[in-house]
């Protein structure tokens, strides 16, 4: 019987002590319950989103002397694990030293070698450059080595082979990436099929995304299925970044069947040791989860990474300016839920234009999560910045004369927001000893609708990556399934969205946002989450053509309700695509690091650059045919 122990742990991005320090725990366990085969997760040692670390000699030279230590490890259990791997004789195209993401397999204290792989190590073949991804800028791949050496990289693709117990097993282990070929002109998993194996390996380092877990089981399986050989996927758990952009690793460590489906799978977000005899798969049933909703998958992800970031970070209290609006409301929810209340500090921050009904809300909002709240008004200090721009001269010192300076009513709703923001928020914080957060969500962000040191401001966006109709979901969420009460308002959740920042979103008539949320949450996302990214070219043609709400995805019959003529279509268009080209994106770039949790995150996975705003010939040529001129 050969017994094969999935060790999903949490990978710790850029300290290999620690993580060292954890697989060699876990290998001991393994051994003492009779484990022949452990299997770690990729880049298990180092971390995988490090950044420009792995510039570092020193660094490199660590994850070594790690990987040395889980090699020694071995006496008795074989041990199939992620590191980087180096060549310091051959250098990468930066002239740095040449660098691998390796799946290393070691036995009795020695490397085992796959067949035809020039090192006793196997290196990724495939390299993601898409996304949150950046593997080209750090490692060479398996291809660019054939390359180099004149040989097909079919040539070298190979199983490796160990003895167990008296018998010889042959494995097909393979790196992520490797597993997702279908974009790619081979697969590295047919290769190793074709040679013999008799299970195969695939360690990832695979961030969590809405959908991914769904898709993957559906390649893994078809892979299992299509290769005759049973499949062990293991990932890692965590939370790891690229600067601006978070990520949870979600684990999910699965088995798969020859028959084509999931046999066995570790829970999400857990690091556990799990055992299985590789003879009894072929008899097991197929493994149905618990069905959960899309947004109770958010709400996990979102759930563990903000703990897990609080923790990184070294911050035990958080401070949320509540407005009586449901993204302020959703982001106390989830901190009071995961900080504990008495660590959550509230404030309400009216002016003259906050209305009654969203200051009680507020303060019933702070009394269903029995948090700390304060009402600290902002009139007076707002109208003393505005009285000091205005009637304060300024001196020119070119010709000798003064001025006075015009706060127009837009700069006054900007004074408000900073006010808030930069001197109650950041003040209060530090006296709480915490931090505050930016309670954003991603349409506002996608068009820049907040502002620059105010409301953008804090040191997470833990709902920058989710839409409106998102954080509505959430609300539900976090009442029926968490709290199992009414923590937010209904009013709350029924109020039209404001910033309450003039008369002209009195909330109590009913004015609220210039978005249109229902329609514009989805025309934004186009812009952003498509993979063919969409432009005002397709938006007209799918206009023109009766299909933008298809397209699109929102609901039927909003355009009609939204826009009484093509003119006042096309003028929101060219609006909303002036704002997400041109000062949200420095926005963007300032504003706090994001939680992903969708296919397309701002930061480092939606890449931009302030390039201006541009339309393409054919939008000019619709625009005109549309609007017959």
């Amino acid at each position: 019987m050969l017994k094969i122990a999935m060790a999903q742990i949490r990978v710790i991005p850029g300290h290999p002590d620690e993580n060292t320090r954890k697989m060699l725990s876990f290998i001991k366990e393994a051994k003492e319950n009779g484990a022949d085969i452990i299997i770690f997760p990729e880049m298990s040692i180092p971390g995988y989103l490090l950044g420009d670390t792995w510039e570092q000699r020193a660094f490199i030279r660590d994850c070594e002397e790690c990987g040395k230590d889980i090699i020694a490890a071995s006496q008795g259990i074989v041990i199939i694990f992620g590191n980087v791997a180096v060549d310091w004789n051959n250098i990468n195209n930066d002239g740095r030293p040449r660098k691998f993401n390796a799946l290393f397999t070691a036995s009795n204290g020695k490397l085992l070698k796959p067949d035809t792989m020039p090192y006793p190590f196997v290196i990724k073949t495939l390299m993601p450059n898409y996304r949150e991804f950046d593997d080209t800028r750090h490692f060479f791949s398996l291809k660019k080595l054939a390359e180099e050496k004149n040989r097909d990289v079919r040539d070298l693709i190979s199983p490796v082979h160990v003895d167990i117990n008296g018998k010889t097993y042959s494995i097909g282990g393979f790196l992520c990436e490797d597993g997702w070929s279908d974009n790619y002109h081979f697969s590295p998993v047919d290769v190793l099929a074709e040679k013999g194996i008799d299970f195969l390996v695939n360690i990832s380092s695979s961030p969590y995304t809405i959908g991914k877990n769904t898709k993957r089981h559906k390649i893994f399986g078809n892979t299992a299925k299509a290769t005759g050989a049973p499949l062990f996927y293991v990932n890692n758990i965590g939370i790891q970044n690229n600067g601006k952009t978070v990520y949870t690793f979600d684990g999910a460590s699965t088995v798969y069947s020859t028959k084509g489906y999931p046999v066995d799978c570790i829970d999400k977000y857990t690091e556990n040791l799990h055992y299985i005899d590789f003879e009894t798969i072929s008899q097991l049933p197929e493994y149905k989860p618990n069905p959960k909703k899309e947004i109770g998958n958010i709400f996990d992800s979102l759930a563990y990474g903000i703990k897990a970031f609080l923790a990184d970070i070294g911050m035990k209290k958080v401070v949320i300016g509540i407005s009586g609006g449901i993204d302020s409301a959703v982001a106390a929810a989830l901190y009071s839920h995961i900080a504990g209340p008495d660590n959550v500090l509230l404030v309400n921050m009216p002016s003259k234009y906050n209305s009654a009904t969203t200051r009680g809300l507020a303060e019933k909002l702070a009394e269903n999560l029995g948090c700390n709240y304060v009402v600290l008004p902002i009139q007076e200090s707002v109208e003393h910045t505005i009285s000091q721009l205005e009637n304060t001269p300024i001196h020119a010192l070119q010709n000798n004369t003064d001025f006075k300076l015009k706060v127009s009513s837009f700069v006054a709703e900007n004074i408000q927001a900073r006010d808030r923001s930069a001197r109650i928020l950041a003040g209060a914080a530090a006296a709480f000893g915490g931090g505050f957060t930016c309670n954003a969500n991603k349409a506002e962000t996608s068009v820049g609708y907040s502002t620059l040191y105010g409301d953008q401001s804090g040191f997470l966006c833990a709902l920058a990556d989710l839409w409106k109709f998102q954080v509505y979901a959430l609300a539900g969420y976090l009442n029926d399934e968490i709290y199992g009460r009414e923590v937010i308002p209904q009013e709350t959740i029924d109020i039209v969205p404001s910033a309450e920042l003039s008369t002209a979103q009195n909330v109590d008539e009913g004015k609220g946002d210039p978005l249109k949320y229902p329609y514009h949450d989805y025309l934004f996302r186009s812009f952003i989450e498509r993979w063919e990214k969409a432009t005002p070219a397709d938006i007209l043609r799918w206009y023109k053509d009766g299909m933008l709400e298809d397209k699109i995805g929102c609901e039927k019959g909003l355009i009609k309700k939204y826009f009484s003529t093509t003119e006042e279509f096309i003028e929101d268009l060219e609006y909303w695509w002036r704002q997400f080209n041109g000062m949200a994106i420095a926005k963007r770039i300032q504003a706090p690091p994001i939680m992903a949790v969708s296919r397309r995150a701002f930061g480092f996975d939606h890449r931009e650059s302030q390039n201006g705003i541009y339309y393409t010939r054919e939008y000019y040529r619709l625009k005109k045919e549309l609007l017959g001129k």
